[in-house]
């Protein structure tokens, strides 16, 4: 994101926003009410790919241009705080691999702008506030490359320098850094490995979900299966891997195929003991266990682990050692 004169906004429409209303973005972004998001747009201060859009209900794609003309607020840079806790298991002067807990939130976004996983990281990785000057990442995420939704725990790699961040988003965009999650979803899945390959998007009745969708972008999720178990309930351990990455990607694609996430009340509605009494609220079994890129200083391949968590490892009657 850049702001170009005083009050304009000027950013490439993310992921997240795919599909979604442009008022709704345009209130999102800015922090401006719906209502003065659509007074923005009806007065032509708003253009996408840069044409003047003054429809409010019109649809972004990932990837356009999205111009904001005197939106009255701006991103603000995140500020650094110390009491954010997580745990680093790498670092060195281009990257910081951390293991995220699962109830911290990655960057700030709608409702949320302190006690995030950024914040935490500038407090010990001041240096990493450069990236917003050399314009390599934006105010409210820098050297955020991907992420995992607040009910994931695992890893998740943080670029320190304008080299890392193209080395590893590009990566990212290419699917050539490697990521496996270890989930517990509920019923028996049959094969004990398999290829999921459904296109996922916003859903259009919720913004706040995706959905297979034939309008969506190309998502596929191998999976492998680990165990099967009976107790507490009939479920299958699974490690998934990711060949594309798109938001809740092994959420959605596991209950499309009738095998939610064990905990996760959004996508797996109608499953039977949805969340167990030992899962706090808003956490479900999945676990960043392995991640791996290219390192950008020398290419050379590195791989982490992370131990299964003790409040995931404690629903199996044997939990499998991932490191």
């Amino acid at each position: 994101m850049t702001v170009d004169g005083p009050g304009s906004l000027d950013l490439e429409v993310p992921t997240m926003l795919d599909g979604v209303r442009l008022d709704r973005a345009v209130s999102f972004l800015t922090g401006l009410s719906r209502a003065e998001a659509a007074r923005l747009i009806a007065d032509g201060r708003v253009a996408v790919d840069d044409e003047v859009q003054t429809r409010r209900s019109a649809a972004l794609h990932s990837g356009a241009a999205l111009r904001v003309d005197d939106p009255g607020t701006v991103l603000e840079p995140v500020r650094a705080e110390p009491g954010v806790a997580f745990d680093v298991v790498f670092s060195d002067d281009d990257v910081v691999v951390v293991d995220k807990p699962w109830d911290l939130v990655v960057h700030p976004g709608a409702g949320r702008r302190a006690g995030t996983l950024v914040g935490g990281i500038l407090a010990r990785f001041p240096d990493v506030a450069r990236l917003v000057a050399t314009g390599d990442s934006e105010p409210d995420r820098p050297g955020i490359v991907h992420r995992l939704d607040r009910g994931t725990s695992g890893l998740l790699v943080v670029a320190r320098t304008p080299r890392a961040v193209q080395s590893l988003a590009a990566q990212m965009a290419g699917h050539t850094a490697s990521r496996r999650y270890v989930a517990l979803v509920h019923g028996h899945v049959a094969d004990d490995r398999g290829l999921i390959d459904a296109p996922v998007g916003r859903s259009s009745r919720q913004p706040t979900l995706m959905t297979v969708s034939s309008a969506g972008r190309d998502a596929r999720t191998g999976y492998e299966v680990v165990a099967r178990v009976e107790e507490p309930f009939p479920a299958t351990l699974v490690i998934a891997t990711l060949e594309t990455g798109r938001t809740h990607q092994v959420r959605v694609h596991m209950a499309a195929i009738g095998h939610a996430v064990v905990g996760d009340s959004r996508y797996g509605k109608g499953q039977a003991s949805n969340r167990p009494d030992e899962l706090a609220p808003g956490r479900f079994f999945l676990h960043a266990f392995e991640l791996a890129f290219d390192h950008p200083a020398d290419q050379e391949r590195v791989t982490f682990r992370s131990r299964l968590p003790a409040d995931l490892a404690a629903l199996l009657p044997e939990a499998p050692d991932l490191v």
